[in-house]
């Protein structure tokens, strides 16, 4: 007979917990930091921002980078908010993997999509 109390309790999925509450924690300071760069390169321009002023934030190739660090972080934040509202609420395996897939294939296209739009500023 199995134990459903005290220290022999199997719990399945509750290892992902801290892993996953530091990485949306690290996630989200990164995103917000990079938010504080942008609005203070914002406040700092002279002048009406016009495209010219936009493209010319994400010009350097330093700006370029960090952009698509932060980028890579959404999506991972993302990820992983996605994948605990599809363990919690999406009980049928067969419909939680084929929606797990799908926003996999969505996430990785926003990412490339993400590239082509950074690189041809």
């Amino acid at each position: 007979m199995p134990v459903n109390y005290g220290s022999k309790r199997l719990v399945v999925g509750a290892h992902y917990g801290l892993r996953d509450w530091l990485s949306q924690l690290v996630t989200g300071v990164l995103m917000a930091l990079f938010t504080l760069i942008v609005l203070a390169q914002l406040i700092f321009t002279k002048g009406t921002i016009g495209y010219d002023q936009w493209a010319g934030i994400f010009s350097t190739q330093w700006m370029k980078v960090l952009t698509f660090t932060v980028i890579i972080a959404l999506l991972y934040h993302a990820w992983v908010g996605i994948r605990e509202i599809l363990m919690d609420y999406a009980k049928p395996m067969s419909i939680r993997l084929s929606l797990q897939v799908f926003f996999i294939v969505w996430l990785v296209g926003c990412a490339g999509w993400a590239v082509q739009v950074l690189w041809r500023l």
